[in-house]
């Protein structure tokens, strides 16, 4: 690859729906970063998390002398209305900036819009106007991974480059996936992330891509840049883990992997781990996410062996007719003997719960709350679901009216869903349990206040019984910009340089 002229600025939208932004980095755009590195770009990041006047630090960042004309965006489909409202900004201050849309919400709606043309349904559904609302807003949309589909959005004006096909050029394999540079965290403030495993200082990082199940509810089941699994080779890792350890002083590490177990090498690359704390003479903390159907005494205790203390789980529900409708595969004894094997070894659980599926009534809800007093998982989230594009539930959906209907090919239940503008609603998905749930999803046996009102009750009754706490929420960062005179003096939390920072480049 030629070698890139120019500046470029990513931006890292925030998210007002979490509880707390500032616990994981956002690591797909920081590929994208470190690969631009890797060509001799200059690359900004301006990481927005968490920050409530955000407008004012972009207009504060295009002010000064240096600063880029490209901006390149990442958005989740919560991240959206904040994306959009940022698009609009920057081009209010010059038309001339060219904005660059990548992330799951664009994949994942063009794999959307993609399946509509296919049925022939070309303009009609909510996947394809979608897209053509964010070609109008953004200069280019990227679809898929973003690592090399950077350099080709640079050379064009305007368009879409769709990387999610496996055929594509751009689409990673295992030996990108691998030999790719680590993500570029010394362009964030890692100091200003606060997370802990046990006491142990903390950060993520990803082993794998992707998800070969089939789960209704689940984005990216239509996208193989969620679905095809990209596994990074052990070496690679391990070499992350080192760096992270010496670089940053973590001892603490986050597997963000949809699923761990997955991989096959899972249990070597446990052991890899342990050899590297032996080597490093130092103790690690580990949290990660397992498939309960494939989890193993022989990978529990790999896995304590190697530090980890904490698993999370995608049980769901413990209602046997709704793990079906799911395709969920893991029953409910499944589910059940996971936590058992997990006890068995030290670590605790983190039950992922959520309500809201085709056919959940109030007697699917009140066995989702037995399954957890009887199990007796050390944490728990219960949500309702949200429609995503890529899933299932949203891109099988039919219009009815002025909603859209989703018919499971297992039960015949149905899922009805509320038409949402994904480009502005904020509220559609809400992550704050002190501040309430919006459902806007119901079923043929329960209306969305009847949905928020058992999740509300399955949620107490279980805390309580339990003794598990809330998890609080952390208030948001409110930017002061210099008000002296001469160019304009951005927090380092807010906004790093790569050619200021090069020499902490991995």
């Amino acid at each position: 690859m030629a070698e890139v002229a120019g500046k470029i600025c990513l931006i890292i939208p925030p998210s007002p729906f979490l509880l707390d932004e500032r616990v994981f980095m956002h690591l797909g755009i920081l590929k994208v970063a470190s690969s631009l590195e890797e060509q001799g770009a200059k690359v900004d990041v301006l990481d927005l998390s968490g920050v409530t006047n955000f407008l004012e630090v972009i207009g504060d960042y295009s002010s000064v002398s240096n600063s880029a004309m490209t901006f390149g965006i990442t958005a989740t489909t919560p991240q959206v209305p904040v994306a959009v409202e940022i698009a609009k900004y920057i081009k209010s201050m010059n038309t001339s900036y060219k904005i660059i849309l990548g992330g799951p919400h664009v994949t994942l709606m063009n794999a959307a819009s993609k399946a509509e043309k296919k049925a022939g349904l070309e303009y009609s559904s909510r996947a394809t106007e979608d897209v053509e609302k964010l070609k109008c807003l953004f200069d280019i949309l990227v679809c898929g991974d973003g690592e090399f589909t950077i350099f080709e959005a640079l050379k064009i004006d305007k368009g879409i480059i769709d990387a999610d096909d496996r055929k594509s050029p751009f689409f990673l394999t295992n030996e990108n996936f691998s030999s790719l540079p680590m993500p570029a965290r010394h362009l964030v403030d890692v100091d200003s992330y606060h997370y802990e495993i046990e006491g142990h200082k903390s950060i993520s990082l990803i082993a794998q891509l992707g998800c070969p199940f089939q789960c209704t509810f689940c984005s990216g089941r239509n996208s193989p840049f969620l679905r095809k699994i990209r596994v990074r080779s052990i070496e690679s890792i391990i070499q992350e883990l080192e760096h992270l350890y010496k670089t940053y002083g973590m001892t603490g590490f986050m597997f963000y992997d949809d699923e761990l177990n997955i991989n096959k090498s899972v249990i070597q690359l446990m052991n890899e781990v342990s050899s590297l704390q032996e080597r490093l003479g130092t103790e690690f903390r580990l949290r990660g996410f397992v498939k309960a159907e494939l989890f193993t005494d022989e990978q529990a205790a790999a896995m304590y062996s190697a530090g980890f203390r904490w698993l999370l789980t995608g049980f769901e529900s413990g209602d046997p007719d709704i793990l079906r409708a799911i395709k969920k595969r893991a029953s409910r004894e499944d589910n059940t003997r996971a936590v058992e094997i997990a006890k068995r070894h030290g670590l605790k659980v983190k039950a992922l719960m959520s309500l809201g599926h085709a056919g959940e009534n109030a007697a699917s809800v009140e066995n989702t709350k037995k399954w957890l007093l009887e199990t007796e998982p050390d944490d728990f989230d219960c949500t309702i679901i949200t429609t995503y594009p890529g899933s299932p539930y949203f891109d099988s959906a039919v219009k009815t009216g002025d909603h859209y209907t989703y018919t499971s090919d297992v039960t015949g239940e149905r899922l009805y869903q509320a038409s949402i503008d994904y480009l502005s609603e904020l509220d559609y998905y809400k992550g704050d349990p002190e501040g309430g749930y919006v459902s806007y999803v119901w079923t043929d046996h329960l209306t969305p206040q009847q949905m928020v009102e058992l999740r509300d009750e399955l949620e107490n009754d279980v805390r309580e019984t339990l003794k598990i706490p809330f998890n609080p929420a952390r208030p948001g960062i409110n930017y002061e910009h210099s008000m002296g005179m001469g160019n304009v003096s951005i927090p380092d939390y807010i906004l790093r340089a790569a050619n200021e920072n090069s020499s902490d480049n991995p």
